[in-house]
């Protein structure tokens, strides 16, 4: 992947005054799906929608990912303004919320809020684009910076679980509406990059890509183990409120899977197992942890397999990095990523669907479908690991260790 040279730096407040404004960004956007996530749906719920409905609403942002987000992004990069896109953004994301929260209507609130994710979902990969220019440019780490994330979501969990026991649920999508007005004030304090015009390698169209069966394994592997998670993102929240359980509480459920899910990250340079093997590990952990919540769980109990989020999402993309950054040649990594989120939106808007009306109909067995995805995706890697673990012809490997990270060369 070509990036900026670095640049001399004046003063060494620039990168400083960078990183903390890019630090807060994050930390907005993704505080703002701490709150959506978890309590997204338990508003709907609260508001009178049926669940067939919350199924197909809760799964626009995902039909988006694969629609919408290529063009934005695309658009944004082509005409060299990141930061500008970032802002607009999340000036409309704010106010797609809050005119969401006005409605009441499953239709109403459906077009609004497919209104809404359509400049929502951008948000994330135009800040990793611009995040990465401004680490080319100042010689920063990508990691800590994008860490904030990950903490503000279980932050923003958390907050949102805690207001859950002093005000209505039916009142929970001003709290969503609220984190996203932050992220908007959070963007105008975003810096400037100066555009340089930068010399890029020949670049093939990625129809090779979609002809090499390799690409095609990982590709499928991973949209049908991290679609499984459909059901979890759907109507885990409500389960658990319809079983007793308080605001506070579900917050902490997910808590401990953001937490496991950071611990992963932080420890995938020292995995040992080739990336192949990894994904089929995140997907086996996957047929167990859905064929285990798919029973009646005291709350130990489900405390206790909630960290092995860890395992089934965060093992699965430290192992698809581990893979893409071996098989897909460097000038095509983006063009590979953006396929692969296209692909894995498709699947996960299709079992969020799929959720909603099985959950309406069976409750707790809509995740025995979600452990046959992620077998599905472990068996697919495990008969194509090789192909999928050998390098294009031609290519010079990226880091072996990357680990889902990204690597800058200097």
């Amino acid at each position: 992947m070509a990036v900026e040279a670095k640049i001399p730096i004046a003063s060494s407040t620039v990168p400083h005054r960078f990183a903390v404004r890019l630090a807060l960004f994050y930390g907005a956007v993704f505080g703002s799906v701490g709150t959506y996530l978890p309590f997204f749906p338990v508003w709907l719920k609260a508001v009178g929608i049926d669940p067939s409905w919350i199924g197909i609403i809760t799964a626009v942002p995902s039909v988006t990912r694969f629609t919408i987000l290529p063009f934005i992004t695309g658009l944004a990069e082509r005409r060299r303004s990141l930061r500008a896109a970032m802002i607009a953004t999340a000036f409309l994301t704010a106010l797609g919320f809050a005119v969401v929260g006005l409605l009441e209507q499953p239709l109403a609130i459906f077009i609004a809020f497919a209104f809404t994710a359509c400049v929502w979902t951008p948000m994330v990969p135009l800040t990793d684009g611009y995040a990465l220019k401004g680490v080319a440019r100042y010689g920063l780490d990508y990691g800590p910076l994008r860490l904030w994330g990950s903490a503000a979501f279980v932050v923003g969990a958390l907050a949102c679980g805690l207001l859950v026991e002093v005000i209505s649920a039916r009142h929970l999508i001003w709290v969503i509406a609220g984190m996203a007005a932050l992220g908007a004030i959070a963007s105008l304090g975003l810096q400037p990059l100066e555009s340089r015009r930068v010399a890029h390698p020949a670049q093939a169209g990625v129809s090779g890509l979609l002809r090499d069966r390799g690409f095609l394994t990982i590709m499928a592997a991973t949209a049908l183990i991290q679609g499984s998670h459909a059901a979890y993102y759907t109507v885990a929240s409500i389960t658990w409120q319809t079983s007793g359980l308080g605001g506070l509480t579900i917050a902490g459920l997910w808590s401990l899977g953001v937490v496991a899910e950071i611990a992963v990250f932080a420890l995938s340079p020292r995995f040992s197992l080739p990336p192949a093997l990894l994904v089929v590990l995140g997907g086996l952990c996957a047929v167990a942890r859905w064929l285990i919540t798919a029973q009646e769980l005291a709350l130990p109990v489900l405390a206790s397999i909630q960290p092995m989020h860890g395992l089934t999402f965060g093992l699965t993309q430290v192992g698809t990095m581990g893979l893409l950054v071996r098989h897909v040649p460097g000038h095509l990594t983006a063009r590979a990523q953006g396929t692969m989120t296209a692909c894995t939106g498709i699947v996960m808007s299709s079992a969020a669907v799929l959720s909603g009306a099985i959950y309406a109909r069976y409750g707790q067995s809509v995740y025995l479908a979600m452990a046959a995805l992620a077998c599905g995706g472990a068996a697919i890697m495990w008969f194509g690991r090789h192909r999928a673990g050998t390098p294009t012809a031609g290519d010079q490997p990226q880091s072996a260790e990357s680990g889902g990270k990204t690597v800058l060369p200097s």
